[in-house]
């Protein structure tokens, strides 16, 4: 255990969307690969509260940890990257900061003195980022401050950095992550964007210890030297951050220029070597597979103008990916819209290219008869399906309709009035609805499941029993369970009660893999140990493929 605890900020310069979260997570896993206790932070500049209530086409996925706080798609790394759970703690927002410095001032915890922005904003941030370091007893803490340096709203973060710095100079060390652009016209790396952005860095009191320069290919020698010199560090702490083939590449690729060691150097800690050779064994495996197997996510939340957002999904895709390297195969992702479907029925038969179909969460009504269509085909069609709570709602609604014979089957979140509504509200939710009381109110966090034995699920499970992260606010309706059942699907994991329908599956003499879950399995997979349920699903898809 080092002498103190270590902090890494993980600033970002020039312009957002480079990689921050990665950056920090693969900072993380070197020095973890160097038997450091490690835990990561993520720091987000919006008001909201949490995550819950953001817009995933805007702001990507939000995940859900163990104890039910919804966050952003940043901590799903940092969990798959460390393969650690993270708690509540380790997430924080502006909203989140200014209520509880609110609250405690309410409650008189100031003991009446004036509570201002400055500073008792940055110290209410150090005080949660303390917290989290004892409660991990991490030898070194990462911070991502979300953001662009010399935006306003995460200011009062960088002062807490300040602060802490000038209170531990030298158990502190920042990072900051700059784009180096390659002009078209110009062809040429132009560093300059990087010495402002380290400028504007300087200005709030903080000095860049390492600079991670992202860049559409490697840096040379030449602009190594330049950023260090006009942003005043030595030219072996500029490390090269090109774009590489997957995420997964970047720990090692950040260890060619010795970013464990000058961290390790920076703070002190003691050199030790990293071992990162069962990670780099499973990146070479996923992309060297014996086989490619053809995977289509059906979604609703991919397009944002004329551009394609696949972090709506991206615990879920990244989730694909590990099952594919358990099966020796590499998978190629589809992003197929949903309403499409809707548009060209006939667009339908492409899916039959496709060695599996995924509908992953989502919520509303825009899309879904094209989710239903694209469910009818795969079941119908015998292509193995797998249904992420939205997409088991959906499943049961387009086997109700289709096989039950319970026309104008839906789910109430589409159509309360419907003849037969066989997705309900949780009635423990109606009340919420009533009061728009919907922030951080689903049914959040981890929850036991039992699964019937001999299932598919139990098969693929290898137990009776899981704890599985839930994000949800409608359920199977008891009153339709059984008519359901007598027409083939079978329920084959629910709540310890029975009163809740956890896994929809049908059985292996009648599909491959037809199976949906309410909860979110993608939540739990991490590349060296992919879900149990997502290689079942990529087990029937490359039989799928070698029967063709």
């Amino acid at each position: 255990m080092a002498e103190a605890p270590k902090y890494i900020f993980v600033v970002g310069g020039v312009m957002s969307g480079i990689g921050k979260g990665v950056a920090t997570s693969s900072i993380g896993k070197i020095l973890k690969s160097k038997g450091f206790k490690v835990t990561a932070i993520k720091i987000d500049p919006y008001i909201n509260v949490d995550a819950g209530t953001m817009n995933p086409t805007e702001h990507g996925e939000t995940f859900v940890l163990d104890d039910g706080y919804e966050c952003d798609q940043d901590m799903g790394n940092y969990e798959r990257f460390l393969d650690e759970t993270l708690p509540e703690i380790n997430y924080m927002t502006t909203g989140r900061v200014y209520l509880e410095v609110i609250r405690r001032e309410r409650n008189l915890e100031y003991k009446g003195k004036n509570v201002e922005v400055v500073p008792d904003i940055p110290l209410e941030v150090i005080r949660r980022i303390t917290q989290a370091q004892q409660r991990a007893n991490a030898e070194v803490t990462l911070i991502e401050v979300g953001g662009t340096i010399g935006e306003y709203q995460n200011i009062i973060f960088l002062e807490a950095a300040r602060m802490l710095k000038q209170k531990y100079p030298r158990d502190v060390a920042v990072v900051m992550l700059s784009y180096v652009p390659i002009p078209g016209n110009i062809g040429e790396m132009k560093t300059k964007p990087t010495q402002y952005a380290a400028r504007s860095l300087n200005s709030v009191g903080l000095q860049a210890d390492v600079i991670l320069a992202r860049a559409s290919q490697p840096l040379d020698e030449k602009r190594k030297e330049k950023i260090a010199i006009f942003c005043n560090i030595p030219p072996e702490r500029v490390i090269s951050a090109p774009d590489v083939e997957s995420i997964y590449d970047v720990p090692a690729n950040y260890e060619k220029d010795g970013m464990g060691d000058i961290l390790c150097n920076i703070l002190g800690l003691p050199p030790r070597d990293s071992d990162l050779r069962d990670w780099q064994k499973f990146v070479e495996a996923s992309k060297n597979g014996k086989t490619t197997l053809q995977v289509a996510v059906v979604g609703k939340y991919f397009e944002t103008g004329d551009f394609v957002l696949a972090d709506s999904y991206i615990s879920v895709l990244e989730a694909i990916k590990a099952a594919g390297y358990s099966q020796d195969a590499k998978v190629k992702l589809s992003y197929l819209d949903s309403e499409e479907y809707e548009k060209d029925p006939k667009k339908l038969e492409d899916l039959k290219n496709y060695d599996g179909v995924v509908v992953p969460g989502g919520f509303g009504s825009r899309g879904v008869e094209g989710i239903v269509l694209a469910i009818q085909y795969a079941r119908e069609n015998k292509i193995p399906y797998f249904g992420l709570c939205y997409g088991m709602q959906w499943m049961v609604v387009e086997y109700a309709r289709n096989v039950a014979g319970l026309q104008g089957a839906n789910t109430a979140e589409v159509n309360h009035d419907a003849p037969h509504v066989v997705i309900d509200i949780m009635p423990d939710q109606k009340e919420k609805m009533v009061k728009q009381d919907y922030g951080g109110t689903m049914r959040l966090g981890t929850y036991p499941c039992v699964l019937a034995p001999g299932s598919v699920a139990a098969e693929a499970y290898g137990k009776t029993q899981v704890h599985e992260r839930h994000r949800h606010r409608y359920e199977v309706n008891p009153e339709y369970i059984k008519q359901i059942e007598e027409k083939g699907l079978v329920f084959s994991g629910k709540s310890p009660s029975g009163v809740l329908m956890e896994i929809a599956e049908l059985p292996k003499s009648q599909h491959p893999f037809f199976l949906g879950t309410q909860y979110h399995p993608e939540f739990l997979s991490r590349p060296l140990t992919p879900h149990p349920l997502f290689v079942g699903f990529l087990k029937a898809a490359k039989e799928r493929s070698l029967g063709k």
